[in-house]
């Protein structure tokens, strides 16, 4: 019996999709829920799970390709009760040995010691996904020896990507290529064209400021243990400029407004983008109602939405929505720099590297933590006088952070 692997319903928005990759080959058995293919729409990277076990039999939708949101991707065989029901607990069996448990005398069955590793070299270790399990076996590594942050142990695509990076940069670079041509992937496609309609229909101008982050500093350090005890995750600069940035924007809505055909759109909601890097490119997850949520809430909510954002597991409705963005060029080491604005968003804080500087406090010269302030905004709907008191409002809240949680 032969089924169809359709691409799957993405978003209102979504009406087509990239085949990124091919994680099965033709003839290659699978398991049910089993990842077969990735594609990538101009925001996320999904992954098509296996309707059922089986096997691929024809390849439809080739790597690269264009295809419709309901298009063919390629044609499964069932062949349920054939297979292993499950690889959670143990290794799959190899095709020439159809016992239900491998072998003690195989070469390849762990031993009881290997079995008490947290990380084992077997690609189906209970904390490994299969998009890094498939990652893993595809590159010839071995898990116990790639080091995850995670403090569960779990590994990440960005563990496994950064210890093939880190292994290919201790060898001596290859000569025989000085040149390697690279499909741009649809992500990075839909980055160039909206960065570029941005500033070809915006009138995009940027103003500076800086902002002595001291006091803040010193509020972390003197609560970062209570705080992680209550919440469970760290207290982070992002929540003191998603928190100063809401009162900001309640002070100067054309700020949260955007510009509709011939009409100003005012509104009364704050949902934060928070501008994220990865190897794929840039994403902007948004946290919605920010103006509701704690200190607490905003951290955990960033952390989250930064791992999904990492292992390439965001959904449309991470997405969707915002009002206004954040992007801190900071954790790049970047001293200053001008944000594109994230149509059709009016405005964008630019985020920059702390540094510890000579400043002239109550006419002395003291030393300071300082960061610079960058604010793009649209000039259509945002005046010089606007711009210039939203970015010293956030300023002025971020230098006194009992205002912030005062909300004064």
């Amino acid at each position: 019996m032969s089924a169809e692997l359709i691409v799957p319903t993405l978003g209102e928005s979504i009406t087509e999709a990239t085949v990124s990759k091919w994680l099965k080959k033709v003839g290659e058995p699978f398991e049910v829920d089993e990842p077969l293919v990735e594609i990538e729409t101009d925001k996320i990277t999904v992954e098509v799970p296996a309707p059922s076990a089986g096997e691929l039999s024809e390849i439809k939708a080739e790597e690269g390709t264009d295809i419709k949101i309901g298009g063919i991707l390629g044609v499964i065989v069932d062949t349920k009760g054939v297979l292993p029901v499950s690889k959670k607990e143990e290794k799959k069996v190899e095709n020439d040995e159809p016992k239900e448990e491998p072998s003690p005398k195989k070469e390849k069955t762990p031993s009881s010691e290997e079995e008490q590793e947290p990380l084992q070299n077997k690609s189906d270790s209970p904390k490994l996904s299969p998009s890094v399990k498939k990652m893993i076996e595809e590159n010839n590594l071995e898990a116990s020896k790639i080091k995850t942050q995670r403090a569960d142990g779990r590994l990440t695509k960005e563990d496994v990507q950064n210890y093939i990076s880190n292994s290919a940069n201790s060898k001596s670079p290859s000569s025989e290529e000085r040149e390697e041509v690279v499909r741009m992937s649809k992500i990075r496609r839909t980055i160039a064209t909206r960065l570029k309609e941005a500033q070809n229909t915006a009138a995009i101008l940027t103003t500076f400021n800086e902002v002595d982050m001291t006091e803040i500093i010193n509020v972390r350090e003197l609560k970062k243990d209570d705080f992680m005890n209550r919440y469970g995750v760290k207290l982070g600069f992002m929540s003191f400029f998603v928190k100063a940035v809401v009162m900001s924007l309640q002070e100067f809505p054309a700020v949260n407004a955007e510009i509709r055909d011939e009409n100003i759109v005012y509104k009364n909601h704050f949902d934060i983008g928070i501008a994220v890097g990865t190897e794929k490119g840039l994403v902007v997850p948004v946290i919605k109602n920010v103006d509701d949520m704690t200190f607490g809430d905003i951290e955990k909510e960033i952390v989250e939405l930064s791992s999904k954002a990492k292992e390439g597991s965001l959904t449309m409705e991470d997405l969707t929505g915002g009002t206004f963005t954040i992007s801190n060029g900071g954790v790049y080491g970047s001293m200053l720099s001008t944000p594109i604005i994230n149509r059709p968003q009016s405005g964008i804080l630019g985020m920059h590297n702390i540094q510890k500087r000579a400043v002239v406090v109550d006419d002395k010269i003291v030393i300071r933590s300082m960061m610079y302030l960058a604010f793009s905004y649209d000039h259509r709907i945002i005046d010089g006088k606007e711009s210039v008191g939203f970015l010293v409002n956030i300023k002025s809240l971020l230098e006194n952070p009992s205002k912030i949680v005062l909300g004064i």
